[in-house]
């Protein structure tokens, strides 16, 4: 082979081993997994982002429903639970028209009425102040109905001292069947908050669930340190998943709750709800709200 036969040989050898190099390079960087995006959009994953709203309880306790739709609206939050008893004043006792302007003022803008977040309370031995509750609590299915909210909640507030547990968890299954029963009428789902001394455990949730056994009886989940207790986070939403339409969340920089594993949870069940921050009241509540969804959806593009 001669000198200039040598060279020829050389250069194709380059140009392989060049081409060969340039090919591995374009597989490693298809294999290599998305990076975050940092400008400004979420990094891509496998499922969309779950839905934010705001509870009224406490940081917006103060807000009228115009303070409250501009507020939410900024932030990008998509829906509010309205709390009874706050300065917004969605309560039983408006009128007809009063009504309709609520419906109408959250219709026509960007943040959805999901919710009206009541304390009726169905854990009562005493027959007269669990008669009222009942009561209450459908009056208030009707409010719902009226104003444009889909559901409302309620609670159990507690295992009364001296009574069996179990009759206490029958007794507010059987009251939500009722309750929920008058409310399908209205078309409004009925939502259980996780709540309360010995009634936020889990077991006993499904317990009163199973009491009820009603279609239009629902959980309210409420992101409770007593979630990780009875076998853990998992466990417990395997109890009650096929039930959680709604759910309530405290600060998410709080390190004792796993929110990032709710998250994942709720996104695997296919979870369609609103998680609504149920946070403290601040002195900068734009400033706050604003890293708050900051906050929820870094969390989700980690999962």
């Amino acid at each position: 082979m001669d000198s200039r036969q040598k060279k020829l040989t050389r250069r194709g050898l380059l140009k392989a081993a060049g081409t060969i190099a340039v090919t591995a390079a374009a597989v490693r960087l298809k294999a290599a997994p998305t990076e975050p995006s940092f400008a400004g959009e979420p990094a891509e994953s496998k499922l969309p982002p779950l839905k934010l709203g705001l509870v009224t309880y406490n940081l917006a306790k103060d807000w009228d429903i115009d303070s409250i739709i501009k507020n939410a609206g900024e932030a990008k939050f998509e829906a509010v639970e309205l709390r009874t008893t706050h300065a917004h004043g969605v309560e039983v006792s408006l009128s007809s028209d009063q009504r309709k302007e609520v419906r109408a003022r959250f219709q026509n803008s960007p943040v959805a009425l999901a919710s009206l977040g009541s304390t009726f309370e169905f854990h009562s031995a005493d027959p007269t102040e669990l008669r009222k509750n009942i009561e209450g609590a459908k009056e208030y299915a009707g409010l719902a109905a009226d104003v444009g909210a889909k559901g409302i909640k309620v609670r159990p507030n507690g295992l009364p001292n001296g009574v069996p547990e179990e009759e206490t968890l029958k007794r507010i299954g059987s009251s939500l069947a009722e309750v929920g029963s008058k409310a399908s009428e209205h078309g409004i789902e009925v939502r259980l908050e996780v709540h309360g001394q010995g009634t936020s455990r889990l077991p006993n949730v499904r317990k009163i669930l199973d009491y009820a056994a009603h279609p239009n009886v629902f959980v309210c989940w409420n992101s409770n340190q007593t979630d990780v207790e009875d076998g853990g986070l998992e466990a417990n939403f395997q109890l009650v998943k096929d039930k959680i339409h709604f759910v309530h969340m405290r600060d998410l920089f709080l390190e004792e709750y796993p929110f990032r594993k709710l998250l994942r949870l709720l996104r695997d069940s296919g979870y369609k709800g609103y998680c609504c921050a149920e946070i403290p009241e601040s002195n900068d509540p734009l400033r706050v709200m604003k890293y708050y969804r900051g906050l929820f959806l870094a969390y989700q593009d980690l999962l």
